[in-house]
């Protein structure tokens, strides 16, 4: 039998990299807690995962360390510990050795020497070891023995692993960091030389920083990019180049007073775990132990009358019912009325709203306490279930009724599911479900975007460290999987029951952290909640489409991807797999030498579309082809071949999701179909935009919001100049371009124009000189120019660039106008590119955000006042910044003026919200 690996965590890393990554947490008296509860999931879930292993939790001691008297300015430019940080460390080391894990400091060296000693030694006896870190330096150690995890990740990292990851070997990492240096411990390395000239340079000599300096004379021969100024940099900064070898390398000899054999894990102290969770707020912790407490000190007792069926393995407080007689169903409905709040959830025979049938449904209305009411199981051998239509009526008046609260788990699918019940077989006969005062995917989603999947199964292990049943632990998986109504009561009770549980609890801990940021919290309230019931009735309404436009356009686009083929073949000089990576790699690189830009994981050169866009910018005539031909087949696949497949046959329209929990941003996505990603610019996208029809009637209208994030830049940056333009409702294009080509507004040509729109639109989204160079056409160092003139003509705009680079630095988040929190994890990383690309994220996000918001916002008004007024006209669609209603021929005028209202008071900002309305028979034409 293989020995259990010895585990050592990095508790410095992960407690530097929980603080700075999950969302904030504190007590109700102030004390930030967010950083210990992250850190001490990763450790309960080592546990688990390691059951029978030895451990050590490492954290930096006090104080300097040798490295310090090596180079004075060592981690000189690290900002100082956050005082919320180091408020935590404290109840983090006493909780850590509660837990019954080893906890080492060691004064005078690091955690990581700590660990490299201990790695080191054990792989010496031949034992394994698992090291837990998020740190790169501690790839110097891996080898046969020793392994990287990163347990906030899920990943893992052997000696392929670093050599996949960096370029070069374990034994290199030293040498590796020696040259590219570390900004975040401040070691200085080579100027210049970062990470693949770094790689470049060890795989050119076959060795390290010794075997380099040995050999500079071969460097200016070394197929790396700026090689022949190489040379001289090196030896420049030889004295250098060493030093941070030596910084750079972890200590395998430090004097430990504890042994290998000492390391091994002891039982909780409870007693003192009680005390911390008390004091730390960790009420669900605290409860466990509890429960844990109880479950030793009571014998298993019969389980009460009421209960037909229950968790065989639920811990003995759970108490799971399923209802099969009247007496136990008005008893369940009597809580029901009574309870303050309760949760609720539905079972179906899938997941497609519009097609899936009600198979039962489950309440709870206190932890650990829940009911399922099976409808519709039909599995041989069945128990006796109650009517279906006598239960849907009987909790029709509570689950229409607005002052019974209720909170769901992704509520709109259930709300969707109980109106198309059709109670007694009438499909008019169904549920609206109202009051739905909580949602937790959505409590999740507000709270941190990022930080988890918002699925129950994701958010019960990280908000209760609990382990749902999962749908294929009772129904299987592939071809043979059951649906929900032929699983067995024994079976499908409990889960059903276990869902409505899992979702009363984990509102109980999203709300109290919500609670604690209002602004968040109203977030929830005011914009995602309210917006629930309307994105359930657009998706119930549909779109219709003309299904025999679709296949005209599905021909005409077959022969124009059969003629692109032709010119690749011709280009090409021979027939080819256009769909093969392979072989149009070959194609690209080897027969035509066009010059390998990227590689895929496995070393190949790449063929993705990021590649053939920059080949094709430099004028290369295969990409553009192939370019072409795969728009052209992603449009017939995903557009005209398959809407005709997704009209509903009960309605006969195309019903999409939407989603509200998705992107990182607050902007709503869509699927099944995905319509936010058909193409507007190109003549056959708008061809699959007149598919959209309307019925014999009515007419559609577009109301789209006009440049609403460059309205946004001008009220957060509060730049006068912009603001003017907006407010005396100048185009700012226009504008724009007057400013930075120095012309009166009326001389301003097509070209400027379109310049300045390149401009304005790509400074918001972070666009450095090089790109906007190329988007219009000029030099790097005129596109420079013109963005120095913009700066100078809205020096607001830069200021709030600059302004929320510091902010996102500092807090990890960056906010839209209403609150809401768009966090940005790689904004202090190490790698210059990650952290240029956060920055540009965090400059971008709250304009995309606040448009989210907006038009979030604006739906929930268009829907209150469509439903006051009665108006013959309906939502059908919204995608960006764009709602397209159904409406009556003679309405058209009427509800054109209203819409314009309505979304133009969706947020009072400093600038007007402009919005335009377009009209047609179908949705290109109002467009």
């Amino acid at each position: 039998m293989s020995q259990a690996p010895l585990v050592l965590v990095d508790g410095s890393s992960y407690l530097y990299r929980a603080f700075h990554a999950l969302p904030p947490l504190t007590t109700s008296k102030g004390l930030p807690t967010g950083a210990v509860k992250g850190v001490l999931n990763m450790l309960k879930s080592l546990r688990r995962q390691y059951p029978d292993s030895p451990f050590a939790v490492v954290f930096d001691a006090k104080g300097g360390t040798f490295r310090d008297d090596m180079y004075a300015d060592y981690k000189a430019n690290r900002p100082s510990m956050p005082d919320d940080m180091r408020l935590q460390i404290e109840p983090l080391h006493q909780s850590v050795i509660a837990l019954g894990f080893p906890l080492l400091c060691v004064e005078g060296v690091e955690a990581d020497d700590v660990i490299g000693t201990l790695a080191r030694s054990s792989a010496a006896a031949s034992r394994p070891v698992v090291i837990s870190t998020g740190d790169k330096d501690m790839a110097q150690l891996v080898d046969g023995h020793i392994t990287l995890v990163n347990t906030m990740t899920g990943s893992a990292m052997d000696v392929e692993g670093v050599k996949e990851k960096f370029g070069v070997a374990p034994e290199q990492i030293i040498d590796y960091l020696a040259l590219m240096g570390d900004s975040s411990d401040n070691i200085p390395g080579v100027p210049g030389i970062g990470p693949k000239t770094a790689s470049g340079l060890l795989m050119g000599v076959n060795g390290g920083l010794k075997e380099l300096y040995e050999q500079l004379d071969m460097v200016p021969s070394l197929p790396i990019r700026g090689a022949k100024t190489l040379r001289a940099k090196l030896e420049e900064h030889r004295e250098m180049a060493f030093l941070s070898y030596r910084l750079a390398t972890i200590k395998i000899d430090v004097p430990l007073d504890i042994g290998l054999d000492d390391l091994h894990l002891i039982e909780p102290d409870r007693e003192k775990l009680l005390e911390l969770y008390t004091l730390l707020e960790f009420k669900s912790w605290y409860d466990e132990i509890q429960r844990d407490a109880r479950r030793v000190e009571l014998s298993v007792a019969p389980v009460a009358a009421e209960i037909v069926e229950t968790v065989p393995t639920a811990p003995l407080e759970t108490v799971y019912t399923t209802i099969l007689d009247q007496a136990t169903f008005e008893r369940w409905l009597k809580k029901l009325q009574d309870a303050p709040l309760f949760a609720f959830d539905t079972e179906t025979t899938g997941i497609d709203a519009q097609k899936a049938q009600l198979v039962g449904v489950s309440f709870a209305v206190q932890p650990h306490e829940a009911a399922y009411i099976p409808l519709t199981h039909s599995y041989i051998g069945v128990p006796d279930q109650l009517d279906r239509d006598t239960v849907l009526l009987a909790l029709k008046p509570l689950l229409e009724d607005p002052a019974k609260l209720k909170v769901g788990q992704h509520a709109k699918f259930d709300m969707n599911i109980l109106a198309n019940c059709a109670i007694g077989g009438d499909p008019a006969q169904g549920i609206t479900v109202r009051g739905i005062a909580f949602d937790t995917m959505l409590e999740s989603y507000v709270l941190n975007a990022t930080v988890t999947r918002h699925d129950m199964d994701s958010l019960a292990k990280k908000y209760l460290d609990y382990d749902t049943v999962s749908f294929q632990d009772i129904a299987g998986k592939g071809a043979k999987q059951l649906t929900f109504d032929q699983i067995a009561l024994e079976q499908a009770g409990p889960y059903a029951a276990e869902d409505a549980d899992v979702t009363l609890r984990l509102h109980q801990a999203l709300h109290a952290q919500l609670a604690a940021i209002p602004r968040l919290a109203s977030v929830l309230s005011d914009i995602e909640i309210p917006l629930v019931p309307v994105l359930a009735r657009i998706e119930r309404q549909g779109a219709l489409v003309d299904k025999e436009l679709l296949g005209i356009q599905s021909i005409e686009l077959g022969h124009k991807m059969v003629e692109l083929e032709r010119q690749a073949f011709e280009i090409a000089g021979e027939e080819f797999n256009l769909g093969s990576p392979k072989q149009l790699g070959s194609i690209l690189y080897d027969k035509l030498g066009m010059p390998v830009l990227k590689k895929t994981g496995k070393g190949q050169a790449s063929t993705a579309e990021e590649v053939l866009a920059k080949l094709a910018e430099d004028n290369y005539p295969l990409p553009k082809v192939l370019m072409q031909y795969r728009s052209m087949s992603k449009l017939k696949s995903t557009y005209t071949d398959r809407l005709p497949e997704q009209i509903n046959p009960r309605t006969g329209r195309i019903h999409t999701s939407y989603h509200q929990a998705v992107t990182a941003t607050g902007r709503l996505s869509s699927s099944d179909p995905n319509l936010q990603n058909i193409p507007v610019r190109t003549a056959e996208g708008r061809r699959i935009r007149q598919a959209f029809v309307a019925p014999k009637g009515y007419k559609l209208l577009a109301a789209d919001y006009s440049q609403i994030e460059l309205r946004i830049m001008a009220h957060l940056s509060r730049d006068e100049g912009l603001m003017n333009a907006f407010r005396h409702n100048l185009d700012v294009h226009t504008a724009t371009a007057a400013e930075v080509f120095k012309v009166e507004l009326g001389e301003v040509t097509s070209d400027q124009r379109r310049s300045a729109k390149a401009i304005n639109f790509g400074l918001i989204y972070g666009m450095g000189a090089q790109k906007l160079g190329k988007d219009i056409g000029v030099d790097t160092k005129t596109a420079k120019a013109y963005i120095d003139v913009y700066f100078a003509r809205y020096p607001g705009v830069r200021e709030y660039m600059e302004r929320t680079r510091a902010q996102a630095a500092d807090q990890g988040y960056v906010e839209t106008f209403f609150g809401r929190r768009l966090y940005v994890p790689d904004i202090n990383s190490n790698r210059p590119q990650e952290r240029a690309a956060a920055e540009r994220t965090a400059i971008n996000a709250p304009m995309q955000g606040t448009a989210a918001d907006i038009i979030k916002k604006a739906m929930v008004r268009v829907d209150n006042w469509l439903t006051d007024s009665g108006l013959d006209a309906k939502v059908i669609l919204q995608v960006h910044d764009e709602l397209v209603l159904e409406v009556r021929e003679d309405l058209v005028a009427e509800v054109s003026e209203k819409i314009r209202e309505h979304m133009s008071a969706a947020a009072q900002l400093d600038v007007p919200l402009l919005v335009e309305v377009g009209v047609g028979n179908n949705w290109d034409e109002a467009h």
